[in-house]
């Protein structure tokens, strides 16, 4: 067992940076610009240039040397001028290639956003036809570097490499035209990386590595030890609501599987449409409205005691009952019709030893399969029911860190949730063999 569980480890290994490359995806790539997401459009860029060096987003995507920086961020002039719109000698030019027009015989300073950093290495990548032109960038009003931009007809691609000095307080960029007028198709700055693993990617492989997932942008806490502050709120509320829920619905489906065809098979069956029928929020809202406020048998918000967990488990438990008969059901009827079932019925084993002792036992695989991988979904708790209750846990956690624009928070709760699910592959893999010994590890 020890050599298939080391095997299935190393096997797993792939799988996990799976997961780790598709969240990377989900939340660096596919989601947008988090700084923008979490601080809005309209945000200092002074302020969303510290949310990406602190976050790594200021890094290169997967690898290389460039990434990007606040300092000037509108390289695209089909989307409109943007900051040059104010700049005199530049007009906006959209047919037959939009593009900037800079006149001839004219000094435009480059309109950036933030003063770069000191110390570090930029470039300019200009896309450009007609000039010819120099670019110039000056360190508090001391030339620094400058480039020429040789006159062209075609669009041509120039990159002018300069490093901010370690002492400048102001750094100003220039474009000064000759006898014919520029055109700018684009214009992009870059911040050079420390090297070419340097980048999001590898800054957050880091991270996942030493279990530390960042700090979170609403409280200034770290995320990992919210995760864990929330886990046990998450658990005392999950694990009783899903012990209790599986312990009946595999009872009741005994029963539908026990007396089936007949007037109690057909009223299981009949309350398991209507509670599946109920969507999950009206669940709450009876249960807080009469169990709580009406008859005030349990309190409806807050994590004082057990007491404050009755009722959410007891909906969670009802909400899930049907959906949890009809699919048991299903495994049991399934196997009622098996050939060994005939065989020890002609043997004279009575129904119930029939279905306890044979049905039950090889209906087991199924029934594992469905527990243990709905297992890993406990860690994160349930969304609506601790919010609607006040439970601190994950599930509260989560809700908030969405609605907040908490990116770090909501990725770690994914991750977290992700590894736990692969891990539970593997422990349903043993469990099969300790119900089921046709079944053996190899």
């Amino acid at each position: 067992m020890q050599a298939y569980i080391l095997r299935r480890v190393l096997a797993m290994i792939p799988t996990v940076l799976g997961v780790i490359i598709i969240t990377f995806v989900l939340f660096n790539v596919a989601g947008g610009d988090p700084a923008v997401m979490k601080l809005g459009k309209q945000a200092n860029p002074k302020l969303l240039e510290e949310y990406d060096i602190q976050r790594g987003y200021d890094k290169p995507l997967l690898f290389g040397l460039w990434g990007r920086t606040r300092s000037y961020t509108h390289s695209d002039f089909s989307k409109g001028a943007g900051p040059w719109s104010g700049v005199e000698g530049a007009t906006l030019q959209m047919s037959p290639t939009p593009c900037l027009v800079l006149s001839n015989e004219t000094c435009c300073a480059i309109p950036l956003a933030l003063n770069p950093q000191s110390g570090r290495v930029y470039r300019w990548v200009i896309q450009y036809s007609g000039g010819p032109a120099s670019l110039e960038i000056r360190a508090d009003g001391m030339k620094i570097t400058g480039a020429v931009l040789e006159e062209t007809r075609r669009w041509r691609t120039s990159r002018v490499v300069w490093a901010a000095p370690a002492t400048a307080t102001k750094i100003e960029c220039s474009l000064s035209v000759g006898k014919s007028p520029l055109r700018i198709r684009s214009l992009l700055l870059q911040r050079r990386a420390r090297h070419a693993l340097d980048s999001q990617f590898v800054f957050y492989l880091r991270q996942v590595l030493r279990c530390d997932f960042g700090v979170s942008t609403e409280t200034n806490q770290r995320v990992s030890q919210m995760i864990l502050s929330g886990i046990l709120p998450s658990l005392a509320l999950t694990v009783p609501m899903f012990v209790i829920g599986v312990f009946l619905e595999i009872i009741l489906a005994l029963l539908c599987a026990f007396f089936r065809d007949t007037f109690i098979d057909r009223l299981f069956v009949i309350f398991s449409v209507a509670l599946m029928s109920v969507n999950y929020l009206v669940w709450i809202v009876l249960g807080q409205y009469v169990l709580g406020y009406q008859v005030r048998l349990f309190p409806v918000w807050g994590f004082e005691s057990w007491r404050y967990l009755i009722l959410p488990c007891i909906i969670g438990v009802a909400s899930g009952l049907g959906a949890g008969i009809r699919f048991y059901r299903a495994i049991m009827l399934d196997e009622m019709y098996r050939d060994y079932v005939r065989t020890a019925k002609a043997k004279g084993v009575s129904r119930s030893g029939v279905l306890f002792k044979h049905v039950l036992k090889n209906a087991m695989i199924p029934i594992l399969t469905s527990v243990i991988m709905a297992i890993p979904f406990l860690y994160t708790g349930s969304l609506l029911l601790e919010s609607f209750f006040g439970i601190p846990g994950l599930g509260n956690l989560a809700i908030n860190a969405i609605n907040n624009s908490d990116v770090d928070v909501v990725r770690a709760v994914v991750l977290v949730g992700a590894f736990l699910y692969v891990i539970a592959n593997l422990v349903t893999d043993i469990a099969y063999t300790l119900v089921d010994p046709r079944i053996r590890l190899s």
